[in-house]
């Protein structure tokens, strides 16, 4: 019998959190378990009806660890439950995240049948032979981007075909995942537009306020989700993801206590088992901002402490990148961060670049030179033409300032404008920017110190419309 599953789900506290793009793996959000409101008709036994909407919620919030736990629930509960083999291979896949292990998916479906078409002989009605055929053109043949895309027209057709809020929303996430972890805005856009319709039509929908806001998570958009921001964490307060997936929109507006205050909740009540992730390192980058210098100070130092010395390399990447923020946005030279014992050499490229230019720059700013040098040389692997763009600007801007620090300020302006030009050519960044000292907002000083009003406030104008409310910036701005 088909059973119509509109079910507001109260859980325990979540405990595993999605593990993969930042090292998500901070304590669970609040003591309220909500995840929000969904309707899913399926042919699943009344027993699994439970578990496979608790599966569906959480992964509507990322929480893609226990989504797959709360599948194979309802696999325990209906072995024959087509469905629940479908959420658990799709929590395989994070598009947003450019993720996928495709082996882990497949696997699933050979349990469901070890053959396609026995897969959908299991289907329980037409809508559902649909869904799985969507995950089975996900996890095809051929690479992943022509999977992707293949996929992303199933779930067109699917949500012109059954046009319900779970195949409109899951086809918004699908079209984000087209950029493959690239911002494309054209296709956010469209996301955008779909997520939005399913929000106002159910504003208690996780999926919908979620992808409502990576659609517009970056400053020229945020506004568009503002109101999803704000009812995200209520919506699903039991999803540490969904408090944190807030600050999305706060941050790419300058809206710094939002971004404190939300980030608290993510990171959980128990601060002695706080750890360097991406929950803590937003947070610490919104004290920064909000100009709360010491408290961010304090907040980073207890990061180090519980990191330890053999900490993941995600740790240290967040503990990198925190402090090289702390640096540049508190100016202390000589912060007693640059002593720590930190293992770098084997972190992501953009943590790593951005880690040497804040120490590079301090240097230059304390006047030790070969000290800023020593620093340039020791990344110049990352300044090669075939690696990473960011982290090649970023050094590049590193010696842009040793550059200036030498005497050439002519030179050292070309090169300064010349990756300020090539940064703005970058898909933009949400989130704390890998760029520490963003060139705009240093050519900016530049100009200043060099009595040049006028151009400096143009430059400023630039730099506030790509990230705004920065503390460097209020500052100069006179704010």
């Amino acid at each position: 019998m088909l059973l119509r599953a509109c079910i507001l789900i109260l859980l325990p506290t979540i405990s595993a959190l999605a593990q993969g793009h930042t090292g998500h793996d901070e304590s669970p959000a609040a003591a309220s378990a909500r995840l929000g409101t969904i309707s899913f008709p399926n042919s699943g036994a009344p027993a699994a009806q439970a578990d496979f909407i608790r599966g569906v919620l959480l992964m509507h919030s990322f929480e893609y660890a226990p989504a797959a736990e709360a599948f194979r629930a309802a696999q325990a509960k209906d072995p024959s439950f087509a469905m629940a083999y479908w959420g658990e291979a799709l929590s395989y896949t994070h598009p947003i995240w450019n993720q996928q292990d495709l082996a882990a998916a497949r696997a699933v479906l050979a349990r469901l049948a070890p053959t396609r078409a026995a897969r959908a002989a299991k289907a329980g009605t037409p809508r559902e032979r649909a869904w799985l055929e969507a995950v089975e053109i996900l996890y095809g043949e051929g690479s992943k981007a022509q999977r992707d895309t293949l996929y992303e027209q199933a779930m067109a057709r699917l949500a012109a075909t059954h046009p319900d809020d779970e195949s409109t929303t899951f086809h918004a996430l699908a079209i984000m995942g087209l950029s493959q972890g690239v911002r494309n805005v054209d296709a956010y856009m469209r996301a955008g537009a779909i997520a939005l319709r399913a929000f106002h039509r159910n504003p208690d929908h996780p999926g919908a306020a979620h992808y409502v806001i990576h659609a517009f998570d970056d400053p020229t958009h945020a506004v568009l989700g503002l109101d999803a921001a704000n009812a995200y964490a209520a919506i699903a307060p039991g999803a540490a993801h969904a408090q944190h997936m807030t600050t999305h929109i706060y941050l790419a507006l300058g809206m710094w206590d939002g971004v404190i205050s939300q980030n608290v909740q993510a990171s959980g009540p128990d601060r002695s088992r706080w750890q360097a992730g991406h929950y803590t390192y937003w947070l610490h980058y919104g004290l920064l901002q909000a100009g709360r210098i010491g408290e961010a100070a304090a907040l980073l130092d207890t990061l180090y402490a519980h990191a330890g010395p053999n900490a993941p390399g995600p740790r240290r990447a967040a503990l990198a990148q925190a402090r090289a923020h702390q640096i540049i946005a508190a100016e202390r030279w000589d912060d007693a961060t640059l002593r720590w014992t930190l293992r770098t050499q084997d972190i992501t490229p953009n943590a790593r670049a951005g880690d040497a230019f804040a120490r590079g720059y301090a240097a230059i700013r304390r006047g030790d030179l070969a000290a800023a040098a020593s620093v340039l040389e020791s990344v110049q692997d990352l300044a090669a033409g075939t690696g990473p763009v960011a982290p090649r600007l970023i050094v590049r801007e590193l010696e842009a300032a040793l550059t200036r620090a030498r005497g050439d300020k002519a030179a050292a302006e070309r090169m300064l404008r010349e990756v300020s030009a090539e940064v703005a050519t970058l898909p933009m960044e949400f989130g704390p920017p890998d760029f520490v000292k963003p060139p705009l907002e240093l050519l900016a000083e530049w100009l200043m110190e060099d009595g040049r009003a006028d151009e400096a406030r143009r430059v400023l104008a630039a730099a506030e419309a790509a990230t705004p409310g920065r503390l460097r910036l209020r500052t100069l701005l006179g704010r």
